[in-house]
């Protein structure tokens, strides 16, 4: 696990709610030492501040999902819906705003982390089909006509969910109970995985989820 925000005292005391909870914890104090530290670490999941010198929050995500798809959750010291919409659209997992509770932090760390691990209902070694849409549960990775399509941890989550129950039209609050357990996730969260999603696979010819005004989203793939 690592830990990038530029406040010393924050970084203590967010170490100290993790190690607690039985997560080993790196720290970084600007985005350069964030990214060379995911590089060397490779950590299950980074808590990464936005504003930080060297390079903001919302650049080292981007740097990181180049080649990543670790769980991200940001750090803002802005209650700015604009922060919180592009750090989601950049491939962030979840979103917390300063001053937050250490113990809201330990609980969507594990929320995230839980949603990594594959549903128990699916066999580890599972791969499920519809169409030219395949989801390897054994290497986590996604296909459109045998093209990867690489999904974070979330996005994966999301599109197993309704790929799991073709035809069904999925409300929002729905999908946040099957892929937040409890803790309080926005609307917002679930759009702009949806929006991150579909542009991931149309890049590769796909269309995987359909709106249902008024409802939610399901699965474009009769």
């Amino acid at each position: 696990m690592l830990v990038a925000d530029d406040d010393p005292h924050l970084r203590e005391v967010v170490r100290v709610a993790l190690e607690q909870a039985g997560f080993h914890v790196a720290e970084a104090k600007d985005g350069r030492e964030a990214i060379a530290a995911v590089e060397r670490r490779n950590p299950a999941l980074v808590v990464l501040d936005i504003m930080m010198p060297e390079m903001d929050g919302l650049e080292v995500c981007r740097v990181i999902r180049r080649s990543h798809t670790l769980p991200i959750i940001f750090l803002s010291s802005r209650d700015d819906e604009v922060d919180r919409i592009v750090g989601l659209e950049l491939g962030g997992d979840d979103y917390l705003s300063k001053p937050f509770s250490p113990r809201e932090l330990v609980a969507r760390v594990k929320a995230v982390l839980r949603r990594a691990v594959a549903d128990p209902a699916t066999p580890a070694r599972e791969t499920l089909r519809r169409g030219p849409l395949r989801l390897d549960f054994e290497r986590w990775r996604a296909y459109w006509n045998e093209r990867e399509v690489v999904l974070t941890v979330s996005e994966f989550n999301l599109l197993a969910a309704l790929l799991r129950a073709p035809g069904k039209a999925f409300t929002r609050d729905e999908l946040i109970a099957r892929g937040h357990d409890d803790v309080v996730v926005a609307d917002r969260t679930i759009d702009s995985h949806v929006r991150r999603i579909r542009q991931k696979f149309a890049a590769v010819g796909g269309d995987v989820i359909e709106t249902i005004q008024g409802v939610g989203y399901r699965l474009a793939i009769p």
